[in-house]
């Protein structure tokens, strides 16, 4: 995973160290040595996270951090605080200031590279919210006022520990602010997360009963967990379950033995995370609502995704990453029609909508173009990926006909599929939908039934 990492510290050699060890797992790096710095950087460089460090002349870190979360443009960018401080009231007014993180000199190689992508891919999915809700804002759909906000109400807390001392504790700790379950069981968590509509769940990996990452691999796993913040607790040197958690999606971690003031501040945290990517998902419900979904295959319309195609061609631009373009068609698709009769028709658009829903990622844009015509819109990917991708669906739809619902009750149909990559800054939607119609025609005029990418 690629990222572009902000370092701010105000020794020079700090800084150059930090670099070449961010460098060398591959990270893009932008520096700055002061906190007014950081600040201007964070509007031009757009960084995916900010390793700040607390001591610095001038305007210290906790300050640069409250600075960056009170702006609605910079509070999705994680902030990680990375200093020689080490007492727990440090950590606690780190957090407090917004940080979502705080890491002590010298730092652990390990611990540094997994706790950045952590916390990385968990904003790519918040990036991918904003993109879509500024879709909406342009459209006129959706408030800006209503996403951002400071408030953060009581929440509803899982906590899973099978000690019922340390259960006991952490309830305690907790429900001066929340609501708070217990529960001691694998299969009693999960049934709870299915239904209990939680706004935080915190695992302790130091069960005897049972294997606490194997249990958040499965909450991960739920759709009604999905979205639900996990904070893992595990024991003081335990890097290797940390780093495990951290990897399998987890977004937070205590260690033994536990600050009651940290608890409070990293759930504290959590809560507020939580509502904002709500906030989003729901602003983003009410956009696709208004008027921006195909009605027949419920995917998003021409309209969205030509209002959505310039936002992505834009961030492709400011951070130099690629951005692919499928354009796919079912053959023949008018003999369908005329043999079988449009609600026939319909019908298999629909399923093959399901089809394209089930073969991309959740980043990616699919809608209908128009007619039998669909497009997927792929941030951050190349063109060998997205063929995969491609030739995946149309293995997919070739081998399985589409059930209809009178005769000749199934049908066997193919599609073909062209592609195009984004070409730099000087590149337009209008230029990169061109290439991409260019290539599915080529496909089209070779045979049909294959994909073809633009060689451009």
């Amino acid at each position: 995973m690629t990222a572009r990492v902000l370092v701010v510290d105000d020794i020079l050699s700090n800084v150059k160290l930090l670099e070449a060890k961010l460098t060398s797992e591959y990270f893009e790096v932008v520096t700055a040595f002061s906190g007014m710095e950081c600040l201007d950087k964070i509007e031009g460089a757009d960084p995916d996270i900010v390793l700040l460090d607390v001591m610095m002349p001038g305007m210290d870190g906790f300050e640069v951090c409250r600075r960056i979360k009170a702006n609605p443009k910079t509070a999705h960018i994680p902030v990680v605080m990375v200093t020689a401080l080490d007492q727990p009231s440090d950590r606690v007014a780190g957090l407090d200031a917004g940080a979502d993180d705080f890491l002590t000199k010298p730092v652990d190689d390990a611990a540094l590279f997994a706790r950045v992508r952590s916390l990385v891919r968990l904003k790519m999915m918040t990036d991918e919210l904003r993109m879509r809700e500024a879709t909406g804002q342009g459209m006129g759909l959706v408030d800006p006022a209503t996403t951002f906000s400071e408030s953060i109400s009581a929440g509803r807390i899982l906590m899973i520990e099978d000690r019922p001392d340390s259960a006991a504790w952490f309830s305690s700790a907790l429900r001066k602010e929340n609501d708070v379950a217990c529960v001691d069981t694998f299969e009693e968590a999960l049934v709870r997360v299915r239904g209990g509509d939680f706004d935080l769940v915190i695992v302790s990996l130091g069960m005897r009963g049972f294997d606490g990452l194997r249990l958040c691999s499965q909450l991960r796993s739920l759709p009604e967990g999905r979205h639900v913040p996990i904070l893992v607790v595990v024991s003081d040197g335990d890097r290797r379950k940390l780093n495990q958690a951290l990897e399998m999606g987890v977004n937070d971690y205590l260690t033994r033995p536990v600050d009651t003031n940290e608890l409070v501040a990293r759930v504290r945290t959590q809560l507020r995370k939580k509502r904002y990517a709500d906030r989003l998902r729901h602003n983003v419900q009410l956009s696709l609502e208004a008027a921006i979904t195909d009605q027949l295959t419920g995917l998003h319309n021409r309209r969205y995704m030509a209002r959505h195609l310039d936002n992505l061609i834009e961030q492709s631009h400011r951070t130099a990453k690629p951005l692919a373009f499928l354009i796919m068609d079912i053959d023949y698709f008018k003999k369908v029609n005329d043999s079988y009769g449009h609600d026939i028709g319909d019908e298999v658009l629909q399923e093959f909508a399901r089809r394209i829903s089930a073969n991309v990622r959740g980043c990616d844009l699919a809608c209908r173009y128009g007619g039998e015509e669909f497009v997927v819109v792929m941030p951050d990917t190349d063109v060998p990926f997205a063929y995969a991708i491609a030739e995946r669906l149309r293995k997919t739809v070739e081998s399985t006909p589409v059930m209809v619902s009178r005769d000749p009750h199934k049908l066997g149909i193919t599609i073909s599929i062209g592609i195009a990559q984004s070409a730099g800054k000087n590149d337009t939607a209008e230029a990169l939908l061109h290439r991409a119609d260019q290539a599915l025609y080529s496909a089209k005029r070779t045979g049909r039934n294959r994909v073809v990418a633009d060689a451009a």
